[in-house]
């Protein structure tokens, strides 16, 4: 693989939704999507709902229409409402308030979605016409992944972790995603290890520092205190090579694997 050097780099977020297991066989599940098959980026992956950002996450308007502004730092309010539409668009789960303040429990129709997917309808008309404001404080910075120079799309990704809202059903969207599923963090990487799943480099790599932590509170409170370190992978001879301070230990990934 050669590096490509002028390839830009696209700002992304992806987020790792969180629920306490349904079965005594783990402590907790992570939302996944299968990507769809023709998709050009991770095509067939299980992967993590998430995204590019779009020129509407950028719009002054949101300043109305969104709550935890206090907790945006590095990463900017763009970003956390790139991951919480991405999560709207590809699983129907909506991190938002109402006017009470309280969790927001509806359903998110999947024409509704599909508009606001190819654009016909901007995400932040549906979060206004229903009353809602998005909670950006229940988003926590889990990790940064700036895509290496060989690979033929870059993005500059922040991965965040949240409680997912339990009165919402996961329903992918049909399009981008095919199928959406909550699975332990551990059996993801089993299926993964067996070829059952596909899973992409830094998907792996965040699904096992995901699985250090024994439930959805000690994956947010590990998160927070961590250092962030964002992961910059380079080419060392066969290998792809991350820095051992970023919290995955020694990583030596074969660029065959890629």
């Amino acid at each position: 693989m050669s590096e490509r050097p002028t390839d830009p780099i696209r700002p992304a977020a992806t987020i790792l939704l969180l629920r306490d297991a349904q079965a005594d066989a783990s402590p907790f599940e992570v939302l996944m999507v299968k990507r769809h098959h023709q998709i050009d980026f991770a095509a067939g992956a299980l992967v993590f709902p998430g995204g590019k950002s779009h020129a509407g996450d950028h719009d002054p308007a949101w300043s109305d229409h969104a709550t935890g502004w206090e907790s945006v730092g590095e990463d900017g309010a763009a970003l956390r409402i790139a991951a919480i539409r991405e999560a709207y668009e590809e699983a129907g789960v909506l991190l938002a308030r109402d006017a009470a303040g309280e969790t927001y429990v509806g359903e998110a129709a999947i024409d509704v979605r599909a508009a606001v997917a190819e654009d016909r309808v901007a995400f932040l008309d549906v979060v206004r016409d229903l009353g809602l404001k998005l909670d950006l404080a229940a988003l926590t910075i889990f990790a940064r992944w700036i895509t290496p120079p060989l690979m033929a799309k870059r993005f500059d990704t922040w991965f965040y972790v949240a409680h997912a809202p339990l009165a919402q059903l996961a329903i992918c969207d049909g399009h981008e995603a095919v199928d959406a599923e909550w699975i332990a963090p551990g059996e993801a990487l089993a299926l993964a290890a067996s070829g059952a799943r596909k899973l992409i480099f830094p998907t792996r790599m965040n699904l096992q520092l995901l699985a250090e932590s024994a439930s959805p509170i000690a994956a947010i409170e590990t998160a927070l205190a961590r250092p962030l370190v964002t992961v910059e992978p380079w080419v060392d001879g066969p290998s792809l090579r991350i820095q051992p301070d970023a919290g995955y230990g020694a990583v030596a990934e074969p660029l065959s694997a890629l």
